[in-house]
């Protein structure tokens, strides 16, 4: 008996990246018009961001993306009062089934959010930093990286991209193993927290609400989240806080105030445990990798 192999049928093919950025913008920034021979994925991490395209013109909400085709001239814009965290992907990909992605934003569900992270947390293997820096053409490459780094990437993007298209096309339910999240009552949490992140409450104030006591609360955290409830309020404040920074209008003590921290110099040092910076430092290093281009 002789085995037959069978070929891959390739419908989408990664043939080469351009970048992977991650961008903190402040508020009132634009792009330049650009066009350039490859796709450019963009998504709203938090916040929106107004795009002007010659597919679409309009504004791009939190959790939503957009796919610029080849040589579609394009720029991105914030508001006065938004200063959004984005993601930016170029690529180049042959597959008409991406088009219809240029035309709208289209809303990722949880489990996409987590494929386009690890995409984002893998290209810190291959690529070298500067990852924030607008309109960067030669993002350059690691001498050395782990096995396989860079053809993981290819694979995650191109699983990602054809998640996508399922799930826009309505061909296939969700695979179980992405429909599987994190238990309702941690949603339940999460979504409090995010919403009241400038109210003032502890673990035992939703433990009531939600009718948990305090060990199965922190053991969602740490098993679902890898994190402590205090670690997950904290950080959550920072990113809070960093928005703010990047928004003007507020000091740093009023900040410090509207997220309930007990002084600014307190703030202040939970900012630089996370951050690695000063408040000052990182609106210094925001401002000056924006005036780069």
């Amino acid at each position: 008996m002789q085995f037959k192999l069978k070929e891959f049928n390739i419908e989408l093919n990664i043939k080469k990246i351009a970048n992977v950025h991650y961008f903190e913008f402040s508020n009132n920034y634009h792009t330049r018009s650009d066009k350039h021979p490859f796709l450019e994925l963009v998504y709203v991490d938090n916040g929106c961001i107004d795009v002007e395209a010659e597919n679409f013109t309009g504004r791009i909400g939190q959790q939503q993306l957009i796919i610029h085709k080849s040589n579609e001239m394009h720029s991105l814009s914030s508001d006065s009062k938004t200063a959004p965290n984005v993601i930016i992907i170029g690529f180049d990909c042959d597959c008409f089934e991406l088009d219809v992605f240029s035309k709208k934003p289209y809303t990722l569900t949880l489990p996409q959010q987590n494929i386009l992270s690890e995409i984002i947390k893998e290209s810190r293997n291959v690529f070298l930093p500067p990852y924030d820096i607008p309109n960067l053409e030669d993002m350059k490459e690691r001498d050395s990286y782990p096995f396989g780094a860079n053809q993981l990437i290819k694979n995650l993007l191109e699983y990602f991209l054809i998640k996508l298209i399922r799930s826009y096309k309505n061909e296939f339910r969700e695979s179980v193993s992405e429909t599987v999240s994190m238990p309702y009552l941690l949603n339940e949490i999460q979504a409090y927290i995010n919403n009241n992140i400038e109210e003032k409450f502890n673990i035992g104030e939703l433990c009531f609400l939600f009718g948990t006591n305090k060990t199965t609360l922190c053991k969602l955290f740490k098993d679902y989240l890898n994190c402590t409830f205090i670690d997950y309020v904290n950080r959550l404040k920072i990113h809070t806080a960093k928005i703010k920074i990047r928004n003007g209008g507020q000091n740093f003590t009023q900040i410090a105030e509207s997220l309930n921290f007990s002084s600014v110099h307190y703030f202040s040092k939970v900012f630089t445990e996370y951050e690695k910076l000063t408040p000052t430092q990182y609106i210094k290093t925001v401002k000056s990798k924006l005036h780069f281009d």
